[in-house]
């Protein structure tokens, strides 16, 4: 056998294994997860309510809740990894963890070095005020004393949509905003969920409640690039968990709402 001869052999056995191995390296998270019975999961631990520290310390939340599915359905015990917005994407990228369920929204940016899920949980910006007070719609602001935080989101929302007649009380920070709600200065307030969260879990006598949807930024699931059989359980799993009615449930445990229209 020539030298030239031998090279291309060589050459086209290497190109063979090459390609025999591609597939089961670039899919490689989900075999690990499926052989060691483990997966890791960034959560947020100070984000209430969707991921915050319990009496007992231990992480509870909608998104601790939702890793958990996410881990039984796959039949993995769930290691959470706590992650913050700066280091959630990095983590992914390093290989930290096998997914990221910490609020994280969708955009370009971030679509160009980690894929995503279908969406899982609403984050959202609303109206939310006592149980006692009485709104179903925009109109039913109308004479009611309004908290919002100046040049916000949510007083740009507020202004296209509630009547002239509402009475808008704005701050300069959330921090004086939430302030002036908890304290009795304005029957209602414009905000996060989020926001909402963190006042519900100090101040819980007050039971505020979600009234009215000022805006909707779902939250999904963040998965490593290339990582597509991964993803694809991961799909199929949320949408059996949003047909059988666990999101939904989730949703109304932690957000006090429906998931609404979730997109894919």
């Amino acid at each position: 056998m020539t030298t030239t001869k031998r090279s291309f052999l060589a050459a086209l056995g290497l190109a063979v294994l090459s390609l025999a191995w591609a597939p089961a390296h670039a899919q490689s998270a989900l075999d690990n997860i499926t052989k060691s019975k483990t997966i890791k999961i960034g959560i947020p631990t100070d984000y209430p309510p969707y991921g915050f520290a319990g009496l007992d310390m231990k992480p509870q939340g909608l998104d601790i809740d939702m890793a958990t599915l996410i881990a039984t359905k796959l039949g993995a015990k769930v290691e959470l990894v706590p992650v913050v917005s700066a280091n959630r994407i990095p983590y992914l990228q390093t290989k930290k963890v096998d997914l990221v369920i910490s609020t994280l929204g969708r955009n370009e940016e971030r679509a160009k070095v980690i894929d995503f899920s279908h969406a899982y949980a609403p984050f959202y910006q609303g109206v939310f005020a006592t149980k006692d007070v009485n709104i179903k719609s925009f109109a039913d602001l109308s004479g009611k004393t309004v908290a919002v935080t100046r040049g916000a989101m949510e007083d740009e929302m507020l202004a296209q949509l509630a009547p002239p007649t509402v009475i808008v009380k704005r701050f300069e920070d959330q921090a004086a905003t939430t302030a002036a709600f908890a304290s009795g200065q304005t029957q209602v307030i414009a905000t996060s969920v989020s926001n909402i969260g963190v006042l519900s879990q100090k101040q819980p006598q007050l039971g505020a409640e979600f009234k009215l949807l000022l805006r909707d930024s779902p939250c999904f699931i963040g998965i490593a690039k290339g990582e597509d059989a991964l993803r694809a359980k991961v799909n199929e799993i949320i949408l059996a968990a949003k047909a059988d009615g666990s999101l939904s449930k989730l949703s109304q445990k932690w957000l006090k709402r429906d998931t609404g229209d979730l997109p894919l």
